[in-house]
């Protein structure tokens, strides 16, 4: 299969450089990853020990193939649409965290656009190497649930690659689930500047069930049938499973980079709202880390991002 992964950071570049052991891969990167790449291959550390050749670009525009995979930050996936919706795919799988990607890119996008979440650890140690630092599982299928044969394509072409992969029906139960999961360990983590396993500790624990029981209530709000139960004992797996690792909005802190507050935290808050409902541990939650984000000039006061000096 020819597959596109737009967006080659660190899970992007773990998820590219295992299709590319079988498929024909294209990775969109930044520089100077994307030259690293092209010049002597993607290295795989940690969990997996290989070098791969997937091609690799800067410019994702007029690219044709079998299926786009998407791992860019929430907050740039209007981007990747517009940029994708310059070439062709017979499907488009967002493996991003936080939700309203699929949406924003069935928008833009003439293909149908498959929902995904992905549990390995990844870190982009250097330009052309990348780290798993976990091993995982990739789970995808239509956005708004139910089956579609090109979903069984997907989940074919990454179970080929030796990728633990499931096709699901019911893929809006499970972008919850892990909203709710991400609600509860992100943001108390990057706040805290602290690993995973902090949120089975004392304080943060109380804060991180909070935030995953408001997620619960807002997602059963919106006819997604997801438990304060079951959300509780998937958050503390995860962050039992993970202790030692930093999660993606941590990592962004450490290195003054924007996060993905707005469709994780964020995105409950305004569902809440809609729905009447309160959710004052996600609204503290949210307004923190776009505090900081503006103290460190990385968004505006509309929301969007701060202006890059040239």
């Amino acid at each position: 299969m020819e597959i596109v992964v737009f967006g080659a950071g660190s899970l992007g570049s773990l998820v590219g450089g295992l299709l590319a052991r079988t498929h024909d891969v294209t990775v969109v990167a930044r520089e100077p990853h994307a030259s690293a790449v092209r010049e002597s291959g993607l290295r795989l550390d940690g969990q997996f020990a290989d070098r791969v050749r997937p091609a690799a670009t800067t410019d994702g525009r007029t690219i044709d193939a079998d299926l786009a995979i998407v791992t860019v930050k929430s907050f740039d996936t209007e981007t990747a649409a517009e940029t994708l919706a310059t070439g062709s795919f017979d499907a488009v799988c967002s493996l991003q965290n936080g939700m309203g990607n699929e949406e924003r890119l069935a928008a833009r996008l003439d293909c149908p656009v498959l929902a995904g979440t992905a549990t390995y650890g990844a870190i982009l140690q250097e330009p052309g190497v990348v780290d798993c630092t976990g091993l995982g599982e990739v789970v995808l299928g239509p956005r708004n649930g139910g089956q579609l044969p090109i979903a069984d394509r997907v989940g074919t072409a990454f179970s080929t690659a030796a990728i633990e992969a499931i096709v699901a029906d019911d893929m809006p139960r499970r972008l919850w689930e892990k909203l709710a999961i991400n609600a509860g360990i992100n943001a108390v983590t990057a706040l805290t500047r602290t690993e995973n396993g902090a949120v089975l500790e004392a304080d943060a624990n109380d804060l991180a069930r909070t935030a995953t029981r408001e997620t619960a209530r807002v997602a059963r709000a919106v006819d997604v049938r997801l438990s304060n139960r079951d959300a509780l004992e998937t958050m503390r797996d995860v962050a039992t499973t993970t202790a030692a690792n930093r999660s993606s909005m941590a990592q962004d802190v450490d290195t003054d980079r924007r996060t993905e507050i707005d469709a994780i935290n964020g995105y409950v808050v305004d569902r809440a709202t809609e729905q009447g409902i309160d959710v004052p541990t996600n609204r503290i939650l949210t307004a923190l880390l776009r505090t900081w984000e503006r103290g460190r000039g990385l968004r505006d006061n509309t929301g969007d991002s701060a202006p890059k000096s040239e």
